[in-house]
């Protein structure tokens, strides 16, 4: 019998022998291989913190002990060990296990996370509520070196020195070095840091020092000389202890008998402690070894060959990035920026040619909207890429520094509306309702990949700062194949008709379009229309078809409140134009989503063609002057 399988909780890890792991880490790494290569997930970060994970867990004491994973895709060993195991075959699919941690689905689960360098805040936080309540569980936050480049996980750090007490922070580096180890002299001062006899030798020593004569004087050019001796031959521990941590690495984080040491000296250590561990992203599994960008978040593939399974389906990411490689020989003056997103948002093939105009930031939204608000001041233009998901992090930077200097910015947001498997975290549902408020912002949406160029074309020859968001994925083929130029604040119309007018807004104008075919094979001529601008909405238009047409029907992938169907209401309540027309919209409640594949999420919310079809007619049938365009 395997290892693993005796495992279901914590309590049953500390039942094997130390030398025992060893051999339970590899069979957690082939358990890993198998379910992600039949799901999907992201496999790179969790080989790579397979024993750091395990040792964790055999030394410390969750869920009394609290562990907070930064951003918790790494989570998924420690979702093995604390009762999960057995349902990983559901990970990231409707009613299935989340791909991060999830207060909802365990106890031992501290937060709900999906969101980068939040981790060492949310620590100071339990730490300093703990030691309120006189508590006694250690607090232990998990981050990796690439969420150090967000400021938040610094405005952490910085209040460290405020706690004087029991806190660790992991520092998970698997990618690159906060700075150059410098040969035998820096391991032997790491290795002699996490032993006790040095904590207790050096405050045995500064005891006796700070009670006789001149001893603090010696003391203080000790510290001195130490820290000279630290920055020029083991300078990576400098800037952490200048945070107020004990620093001690760097170590190997896959070797689990070295970490099991370690956390045995640094558990009932009563200050801030800071390890660094060096671990290898996608460790144990040759392909993700050599190529862990693409087994980060990797859909289904073959274990193995090693080959993912794809789409080659051209999706908006592609589209997006591709028509700014082609604008970029004819339009000299502007930018491309990215948070930590150039292959997910499609931009790579432009950082390849054009790298003097291409800036990747790390993980740090604000940042990339400030930074592009002083590029906008010296006339040039950025265009910054970003997920739906994270562009939620810099809303105070795009009112502040961007609408109210009334500066040029261009906002690709990628991910808009429901993208599906990695859930409530990730959802882009609220773009449109906290966008769509902001003055001199326009909000665009395209209903399809080739709109989205159109858009890209009208957005850079603007002076206000413009947002335009789309979807995951590819765009459907539409049997309406031309398209008007895009007008500042102007619908596209696509059908004129009579009584009913269908408004689908961006990826869900496809719904829109199907829902118009049924409504006109069962005897209807509705108006379709192609909103185009979440804001400016089209007052114009919008007033005649309020007085041409009996309902309206409005259709947007966002929260329904504060979205585009409120600014349509809105409108027509301002303008009395609310009794002579009613309106029926669709969209999402406010309202965390779920994971699961967006098709299965759309119906579930009743927005799919033919639940929309059947409460349209629904409708319908309760107004009586309907009836009569029916074809019965």
């Amino acid at each position: 019998m395997k290892y693993l399988d005796k495992i279901n909780y914590p309590n049953d890890l500390k039942k094997l022998k130390r030398t025992e792991l060893e051999t339970l880490c590899q069979e957690i790494r082939d358990f890993l291989i198998d379910h992600l290569s039949l799901t999907g997930g992201h496999l790179s970060s969790n080989l790579g913190v397979v024993e750091l994970t395990v040792a964790m867990h055999y030394i410390f004491n969750a869920p009394e002990d609290k562990f907070i994973f930064d951003v918790s895709h790494q989570c998924y060993i420690h979702k093995i060990l604390t009762g999960r195991k057995n349902e990983f075959n559901t990970l990231r699919q409707d009613h299935g296990l989340s791909g991060f941690t999830n207060r909802d689905e365990s106890k031992y689960d501290t937060f709900t996370l999906g969101h980068s360098s939040t981790s060492i805040a949310m620590a100071t936080g339990l730490a300093i509520a703990r030691d309120l309540k006189k508590e006694e569980n250690k607090v232990i936050a998990v981050i990796g070196d690439g969420s150090l480049t967000g400021g938040l996980a610094y405005e952490g750090l910085n209040n460290i020195n405020n706690l004087k007490s029991n806190i660790i922070v992991i520092l998970n580096d698997n990618d690159m070095s906060i700075s150059k180890s410098v040969g035998a002299l820096t391991k032997y001062l790491n290795r002699l840091r996490s032993r006790k006899k040095y904590f207790h030798f050096k405050a045995n020593t500064a005891n006796v020092l700070n009670t006789v004569y001149l001893g603090k004087y010696i003391l203080k050019h000790l510290t001195n000389v130490k820290r000279y001796l630290k920055y020029h031959f083991v300078n990576q521990s400098v800037i952490f202890e200048n945070f107020g941590f004990k620093y001690i690495g760097p170590i190997d984080g896959n070797d689990i008998s070295s970490l099991l040491t370690v956390f045995d000296e640094i558990k009932n250590l009563h200050e801030p402690i800071l390890l660094h561990v060096k671990t290898q992203k996608g460790k144990g599994y040759s392909y993700a070894e050599n190529n862990p960008t693409a087994f980060h978040g990797v859909g289904k593939f073959e274990k193995s060959s090693g080959i993912i399974k794809k789409s080659n389906a051209l999706t908006y990411s592609k589209v997006a990035g591709n028509k700014l490689l082609k604008m970029a020989n004819k339009n000299k003056d502007f930018v491309v920026i990215t948070a930590a997103m150039m292959d997910g948002t499609g931009i790579a093939p432009f950082e390849r040619k054009h790298k003097d105009r291409f800036f990747d930031v790390g993980i740090a939204e604000e940042y990339a909207v400030s930074f592009s608000a002083g590029i906008s001041r010296q006339g040039l233009k950025p265009i910054f890429l970003v997920y739906s998901t994270f562009i939620q992090r810099a809303y105070d930077q795009i009112i502040h520094d961007i609408c109210l200097n009334h500066l040029f910015a261009m906002f690709l947001i990628d991910r808009a509306g429901i993208v599906g498997e990695d859930g409530k975290t990730h959802q882009g549902i609220y773009d449109i309702a906290m966008l769509s408020n902001i003055p001199n912002l326009l909000v665009l949406a395209p209903r399809d990949t080739k709109e989205l160029e159109n858009m890209i074309d009208f957005g850079i020859s603007q002076d206000l700062p413009i947002a335009i968001r789309y979807p995951k994925g590819s765009s459907y083929s539409s049997t309406f194949k031309s398209y008007d130029s895009i007008r500042l604040g102007k619908f596209e119309i696509l059908s004129h008709g009579k009584q009913i007018a269908i408004l689908g807004l961006g990826a869900f104008f496809e719904t829109a379009e199907k829902v118009y075919q049924n409504l006109k094979e069962r005897g209807f001529h509705p108006t379709l229309i192609n909103p185009r601008f979440a804001a400016p909405i089209d007052k114009e238009n919008l007033k005649e078809i309020a007085n041409t047409h009996d309902l309206i029907i409005t259709l947007e992938d966002g929260i329904l409140s504060g979205g585009f169907a409120s600014k349509v209401t809105e409108f027509l309540y301002e303008n009395g134009l609310n009794q002579k027309v009613d309106v029926l919209s669709f969209g999402f409640p406010k309202d965390f989503i779920e994971h699961g594949k967006r098709n299965e999420i759309i119906q579930k919310y009743a927005l799919d063609v033919e639940s929309i079809t059947n409460t349209i007619l629904s409708k319908l049938g309760e107004q009586s002057h309907f009836k009569t365009i029916i074809n019965l």
